[in-house]
């Protein structure tokens, strides 16, 4: 799962735009995960239901000025990639060990990485910043990070976990404002009281559910 997801992610963006990728990524994992949920028989708050449609519509406002119309290509990869990491993270769900599990997770992804290596071997450009960008966001960054997923996941239901990465585009946005000196505007601050208060009424409907 980890591998469908980080291969057809980096395809799809050799011909989509950022806005359009997201859009495309994070809906299919809301329905994949939301969707396994229905059909293991949960069964969601009317409040969930409320939080789930409020945080996508605030993401959509945020990501809406970059999004144009997806070559099918690029909207197939994208949504393969959507729904590994919608099973990938419903799979986490069940990690005893996170650190260990992310490991082997990225160790048994090495051959499909190496098979899809040896196809496109004619299209590789490679060069030291490359591997050097490379090994941070993957190993270091992304490992880290799933790791701390898994982690998180253990206090989550599958409709918390399916909301809660919608306000991943925020931290991301904020994230500019500090460090790169981009403004506050409008569309982010409306954006991130949707998703923020999406998020919220879902938590909330989960603890009246149970």
């Amino acid at each position: 799962m980890l591998f469908l997801y980080a291969a057809p992610f980096s395809f799809a963006y050799l011909t989509l735009d950022t806005g359009t990728g997201a859009l495309i990524l994070f809906g299919a994992v809301q329905i994949t995960m939301i969707l396994t949920a229905l059909l293991q028989g949960s069964k969601l708050h009317y409040l969930e239901w409320a939080g789930l449609v409020t945080a996508f519509s605030g993401f959509v406002y945020l990501v809406l000025p970059g999004v144009s119309a997806p070559p099918l290509e690029g909207f197939l990869l994208m949504s393969m990639a959507g729904i590994g990491w919608g099973l990938y993270t419903i799979r986490g769900k069940g990690s005893q060990n996170p650190l260990a599990d992310t490991t082997f997770n990225f160790a048994r992804a090495v051959p499909f990485a190496i098979l899809l290596l040896i196809a496109a071997l004619k299209q590789m450009h490679v060069s030291s910043t490359g591997i050097f960008l490379a090994i941070t966001s993957g190993a270091i960054a992304s490992g880290l990070g799933y790791t701390i997923w898994y982690m998180a996941l253990r206090g989550l239901s599958t409709s918390q976990a399916a909301v809660v990465q919608l306000s991943v585009p925020i931290i991301a946005a904020f994230g500019g404002v500090i460090f790169v000196a981009e403004s506050i505007t409008m569309r982010l601050t409306i954006a991130s009281v949707l998703i923020l208060g999406g998020i919220g009424l879902v938590v909330l409907g989960r603890n009246k559910h149970s």
